[in-house]
Protein backbone atom coordinates (compact mmCIF):
# COMPACT_ATOMS: atom_id res chain seq x y z
CA UNK A 1 0.00 0.00 0.00
CA UNK A 2 1.23 3.27 -1.11
CA UNK A 3 -0.19 5.95 1.09
CA UNK A 4 -1.76 9.43 0.46
CA UNK A 5 -0.19 12.26 1.32
CA UNK A 6 -4.00 12.28 3.79
CA UNK A 7 -3.48 9.06 5.23
CA UNK A 8 0.56 10.07 5.78
CA UNK A 9 -0.67 12.94 8.08
CA UNK A 10 -3.41 11.01 9.44
CA UNK A 11 -1.15 8.25 10.68
CA UNK A 12 1.23 11.12 12.10
CA UNK A 13 -1.42 12.48 13.70
CA UNK A 14 -2.35 9.24 15.42
CA UNK A 15 0.95 8.72 16.67
CA UNK A 16 1.77 12.22 17.84
CA UNK A 17 -1.36 12.38 19.69
CA UNK A 18 -2.81 9.01 20.64
CA UNK A 19 -6.15 7.72 19.94
CA UNK A 20 -8.35 10.19 17.74
CA UNK A 21 -12.27 10.25 17.21
CA UNK A 22 -13.50 10.07 13.16
CA UNK A 23 -15.38 13.92 14.13
CA UNK A 24 -11.56 15.34 14.96
CA UNK A 25 -9.76 14.34 11.94
CA UNK A 26 -12.49 14.92 10.08
CA UNK A 27 -12.26 18.43 11.72
CA UNK A 28 -8.53 18.60 11.16
CA UNK A 29 -8.21 17.44 7.51
CA UNK A 30 -11.30 19.91 6.93
CA UNK A 31 -13.24 16.68 4.94
CA UNK A 32 -16.43 15.02 5.96
CA UNK A 33 -17.01 11.92 7.75
CA UNK A 34 -16.96 9.78 4.93
CA UNK A 35 -14.13 10.74 4.03
CA UNK A 36 -12.08 9.87 7.00
CA UNK A 37 -14.18 6.51 7.28
CA UNK A 38 -13.02 5.47 4.19
CA UNK A 39 -9.21 6.83 4.97
CA UNK A 40 -9.54 4.82 8.25
CA UNK A 41 -11.09 1.63 6.77
CA UNK A 42 -8.40 1.50 4.35
CA UNK A 43 -5.43 2.13 6.56
CA UNK A 44 -7.38 -0.23 9.29
CA UNK A 45 -7.48 -2.77 6.01
CA UNK A 46 -3.26 -2.78 5.53
CA UNK A 47 -2.72 -3.15 9.53
CA UNK A 48 -1.83 0.50 10.29
CA UNK A 49 -4.80 1.75 12.65
CA UNK A 50 -6.91 -0.31 14.27
CA UNK A 51 -10.62 0.57 14.51
CA UNK A 52 -12.60 1.34 17.50
CA UNK A 53 -16.27 2.75 17.86
CA UNK A 54 -16.48 6.36 16.89
CA UNK A 55 -12.32 6.39 16.19
CA UNK A 56 -8.84 4.99 15.90
CA UNK A 57 -5.77 3.98 17.80
CA UNK A 58 -2.29 2.45 16.89
CA UNK A 59 -2.86 -1.58 16.63
CA UNK A 60 -2.24 -2.69 19.68
CA UNK A 61 -0.63 -5.74 19.39
CA UNK A 62 3.21 -6.15 21.00
CA UNK A 63 3.63 -10.17 20.06
CA UNK A 64 2.64 -10.54 16.62
CA UNK A 65 3.95 -8.83 13.26
CA UNK A 66 1.69 -7.64 10.22
CA UNK A 67 1.96 -10.42 7.81
CA UNK A 68 4.79 -10.76 5.40
CA UNK A 69 3.19 -10.51 2.03
CA UNK A 70 1.37 -7.44 3.64
CA UNK A 71 4.27 -5.87 5.03
CA UNK A 72 5.90 -6.04 1.34
CA UNK A 73 2.96 -4.24 0.03
CA UNK A 74 3.21 -1.17 2.94
CA UNK A 75 5.03 1.89 2.20
CA UNK A 76 6.55 0.13 -0.93
CA UNK A 77 7.64 3.67 -2.51
CA UNK A 78 8.91 4.68 0.81
CA UNK A 79 10.92 1.79 0.89
CA UNK A 80 12.34 1.99 -2.31
CA UNK A 81 13.82 5.51 -1.86
CA UNK A 82 15.62 4.51 1.71
CA UNK A 83 16.70 1.37 -0.35
CA UNK A 84 18.25 3.76 -2.92
CA UNK A 85 19.57 5.81 -0.36
CA UNK A 86 21.14 2.93 1.45
CA UNK A 87 22.86 1.73 -1.79
CA UNK A 88 24.07 5.10 -2.71
CA UNK A 89 26.60 5.01 0.41
CA UNK A 90 27.27 1.40 -0.07
CA UNK A 91 30.93 1.32 -1.54
CA UNK A 92 32.53 -1.14 -4.21
CA UNK A 93 34.49 -3.74 -2.32
CA UNK A 94 33.08 -3.77 1.18
CA UNK A 95 31.56 -6.57 3.60
CA UNK A 96 27.65 -6.18 5.08
CA UNK A 97 25.68 -8.26 7.14
CA UNK A 98 21.90 -7.57 5.67
CA UNK A 99 18.95 -9.40 8.17
CA UNK A 100 15.60 -9.80 8.04
CA UNK A 101 12.76 -7.68 6.45
CA UNK A 102 11.44 -6.14 3.65
CA UNK A 103 13.17 -3.02 3.89
CA UNK A 104 16.43 -4.92 3.58
CA UNK A 105 14.84 -7.13 0.83
CA UNK A 106 14.77 -3.20 -1.27
CA UNK A 107 17.91 -2.79 -0.56
CA UNK A 108 19.47 -6.59 -2.34
CA UNK A 109 17.37 -5.29 -5.35
CA UNK A 110 18.98 -1.90 -4.94
CA UNK A 111 22.50 -3.16 -4.67
CA UNK A 112 22.69 -6.10 -7.70
CA UNK A 113 24.99 -3.75 -10.14
CA UNK A 114 27.97 -3.40 -7.23
CA UNK A 115 31.15 -5.16 -7.40
CA UNK A 116 33.15 -7.02 -5.19
CA UNK A 117 30.51 -7.23 -2.58
CA UNK A 118 30.61 -9.96 0.50
CA UNK A 119 27.14 -10.29 1.74
CA UNK A 120 26.64 -12.10 4.78
CA UNK A 121 22.62 -12.74 5.18
CA UNK A 122 20.25 -14.72 7.48
CA UNK A 123 17.57 -13.66 4.87
CA UNK A 124 16.72 -16.18 1.98
CA UNK A 125 14.83 -13.59 -0.08
CA UNK A 126 18.37 -11.15 0.23
CA UNK A 127 19.94 -14.31 -0.73
CA UNK A 128 18.55 -15.67 -3.92
CA UNK A 129 18.69 -11.36 -5.07
CA UNK A 130 22.10 -11.41 -4.31
CA UNK A 131 23.02 -14.38 -6.19
CA UNK A 132 22.19 -13.30 -9.11
CA UNK A 133 24.78 -10.79 -9.43
CA UNK A 134 28.30 -12.62 -10.07
CA UNK A 135 30.54 -9.66 -8.75
CA UNK A 136 28.54 -10.34 -5.28
CA UNK A 137 29.68 -13.24 -3.13
CA UNK A 138 26.66 -14.40 -0.44
CA UNK A 139 27.29 -16.37 2.51
CA UNK A 140 23.60 -17.36 3.92
CA UNK A 141 23.82 -18.13 7.46
CA UNK A 142 22.73 -21.45 9.18
CA UNK A 143 19.79 -22.00 11.18
CA UNK A 144 15.80 -22.51 11.91
CA UNK A 145 14.21 -21.26 8.41
CA UNK A 146 10.63 -19.13 9.77
CA UNK A 147 8.44 -20.23 7.40
CA UNK A 148 6.45 -16.51 7.32
CA UNK A 149 8.86 -14.78 5.54
CA UNK A 150 12.23 -17.10 4.97
CA UNK A 151 14.20 -15.39 7.61
CA UNK A 152 16.78 -17.43 9.46
CA UNK A 153 16.86 -17.44 13.17
CA UNK A 154 18.26 -19.53 16.24
CA UNK A 155 21.41 -20.39 18.52
CA UNK A 156 22.73 -21.48 15.37
CA UNK A 157 22.30 -18.37 13.21
CA UNK A 158 23.60 -16.28 16.21
CA UNK A 159 27.22 -18.81 16.57
CA UNK A 160 27.29 -18.21 12.79
CA UNK A 161 27.39 -14.69 13.00
CA UNK A 162 29.75 -14.34 15.90
CA UNK A 163 32.95 -16.18 13.16
CA UNK A 164 32.50 -12.15 11.19
CA UNK A 165 33.43 -8.73 11.25
CA UNK A 166 31.99 -6.52 8.45
CA UNK A 167 32.39 -3.06 7.44
CA UNK A 168 28.49 -2.10 7.42
CA UNK A 169 25.41 -4.18 9.81
CA UNK A 170 22.61 -3.17 8.10
CA UNK A 171 18.98 -3.77 9.88
CA UNK A 172 15.07 -3.52 10.07
CA UNK A 173 13.19 -2.92 13.10
CA UNK A 174 9.55 -3.45 13.47
CA UNK A 175 8.91 -0.36 16.34
CA UNK A 176 10.97 2.27 17.67
CA UNK A 177 9.58 3.82 21.24
CA UNK A 178 9.90 7.19 22.25
CA UNK A 179 12.43 6.37 25.07
CA UNK A 180 14.73 5.36 21.81
CA UNK A 181 14.51 1.38 21.95
CA UNK A 182 14.48 -0.62 19.05
CA UNK A 183 11.93 -3.31 19.33
CA UNK A 184 11.03 -6.40 17.30
CA UNK A 185 8.73 -9.18 17.55
CA UNK A 186 10.77 -12.64 17.27
CA UNK A 187 13.16 -12.84 20.63
CA UNK A 188 15.00 -15.43 18.24
CA UNK A 189 15.11 -12.55 15.57
CA UNK A 190 16.21 -10.16 18.39
CA UNK A 191 19.31 -11.93 19.14
CA UNK A 192 20.63 -12.59 15.74
CA UNK A 193 19.93 -8.49 14.94
CA UNK A 194 21.88 -8.02 18.40
CA UNK A 195 24.71 -10.26 17.33
CA UNK A 196 24.77 -8.31 14.02
CA UNK A 197 25.50 -5.15 15.89
CA UNK A 198 28.12 -6.44 18.07
CA UNK A 199 30.08 -7.67 14.61
CA UNK A 200 29.35 -4.31 12.49
CA UNK A 201 32.21 -1.90 12.41
CA UNK A 202 29.21 0.39 11.11
CA UNK A 203 25.75 -0.16 12.03
CA UNK A 204 22.78 1.19 9.74
CA UNK A 205 18.96 0.84 10.60
CA UNK A 206 16.58 1.43 7.94
CA UNK A 207 13.30 2.34 9.27
CA UNK A 208 10.22 3.94 7.54
CA UNK A 209 7.99 6.37 9.10
CA UNK A 210 5.34 3.99 10.15
CA UNK A 211 8.11 2.35 12.87
CA UNK A 212 8.25 5.35 15.04
CA UNK A 213 6.27 5.20 18.26
CA UNK A 214 5.32 1.81 17.58
CA UNK A 215 5.20 -1.29 20.09
CA UNK A 216 6.61 -4.37 20.24
CA UNK A 217 8.05 -6.77 22.76
CA UNK A 218 11.35 -7.62 22.56
CA UNK A 219 14.26 -5.18 23.10
CA UNK A 220 17.18 -5.30 20.40
CA UNK A 221 19.46 -2.04 21.54
CA UNK A 222 18.94 1.59 21.91
CA UNK A 223 18.82 3.98 19.02
CA UNK A 224 22.06 5.77 20.18
CA UNK A 225 24.19 2.35 19.04
CA UNK A 226 23.26 3.00 15.75
CA UNK A 227 25.58 5.06 13.23
CA UNK A 228 23.18 6.25 11.08
CA UNK A 229 19.77 6.21 10.47
CA UNK A 230 17.74 5.71 7.32
CA UNK A 231 13.88 6.91 6.65
CA UNK A 232 11.73 8.20 4.59
CA UNK A 233 10.81 11.56 6.41
CA UNK A 234 11.89 13.72 9.14
CA UNK A 235 11.37 11.77 12.74
CA UNK A 236 8.95 13.50 14.25
CA UNK A 237 10.00 14.81 18.52
CA UNK A 238 11.30 13.21 20.55
CA UNK A 239 13.50 10.91 17.81
CA UNK A 240 14.61 14.18 16.32
CA UNK A 241 16.16 15.11 19.77
CA UNK A 242 17.18 11.32 20.87
CA UNK A 243 18.92 11.26 17.57
CA UNK A 244 21.04 14.09 18.01
CA UNK A 245 21.77 13.30 21.71
CA UNK A 246 23.39 9.86 20.80
CA UNK A 247 25.48 11.01 17.67
CA UNK A 248 23.24 9.52 15.24
CA UNK A 249 23.52 10.71 11.42
CA UNK A 250 20.25 10.60 10.07
CA UNK A 251 19.41 10.45 6.20
CA UNK A 252 16.23 11.40 4.72
CA UNK A 253 15.56 9.77 1.63
CA UNK A 254 13.97 12.16 -0.94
Amino acid sequence: MNLAPRHTLLLDVVRAHGPQTIESLAERFGVTLQTVRRDVQRLAEAGLLSRFHGGVRLPGSTTENIAYRQRQAMESEAKARIARAIAQRVPNGCSLILNIGTTIEAVAHELLHHRGLRVITNNLHVAALLSTNPDCEVIVAGGLVRGADQGIVGEATVDFMRQFKVDIGLIGISAIEADGTLRDFDYREVKVARTILEQSREVWLAADRSKFNRPAMVELARLNEVDVLFTDAPPPAPFDTLLAQGDVECVVAD
